[in-house]
């Protein structure tokens, strides 16, 4: 983002916001502690308390059900790869507009998981709802995550879960990239 600079003397310059307040900006809004910092001041035995996780609000003041329903289906998915030996990495994980569900560790392998949750299979399985451009985005995503955190010895995986009336079915290495 670019300086706003205030006109003045050639020898030095003013950065507007810094020392002066010009009135078309109108006064300072102080921001109160972001979701992230209530989230991970909650009591300990919660999952958010050891990962960092990329919700902005407070799910228990969502009122959307389909939310809610989707919170707790990754939940149940925390728990189950934790069942597994894994190791819970980064909980929606983001860039940009696009989010990564979860990120688990087990050993040398890195598992990219995406979450659908349904009430029922009225409208067709969870894992079609994964199409070939939410892959395209999860793949990129992983991509970024890779060149932050990736290790050299690192096997990548990408994995979907469904969790159909609290029924859970994990799909191991569902798509690969460059798959169609």
């Amino acid at each position: 983002m670019r300086a706003l600079l205030a006109p003045g003397p050639s020898t030095s310059t003013q950065r507007l916001g810094d020392s002066a307040s010009p009135s078309h900006l109108g006064p300072r809004v102080k921001r109160e502690p972001s979701a992230e910092v209530r989230l991970r001041s909650r009591p300990a035995g919660s999952y958010y308390c050891s990962v960092k996780s990329g919700l902005r609000t407070d799910p228990s003041q969502w009122t959307d059900e389909r939310h809610r329903r989707g919170i707790a289906g990754e939940e149940q998915a925390i728990r189950y790869l934790l069942s597994r030996g894994c190791t819970i990495v980064a909980h929606r994980f983001r860039v940009g507009h696009t989010e990564i569900d979860l990120i688990a560790r087990q050993g040398d392998l890195v598992t990219f998981v995406e979450v659908k949750t349904r009430r029922g299979k009225a409208f067709g399985s969870p894992f079609e709802a994964v199409t070939g451009a939410k892959r395209r985005e999860l793949v990129k995503a992983a991509r970024v995550w890779v060149d932050r955190f990736g290790k050299p010895a690192d096997i990548y995986r990408f994995d979907c879960i469904a969790i159909v009336d609290s029924q859970l079915e994990h799909l191991a290495d569902a798509f690969r990239p460059g798959w169609r």
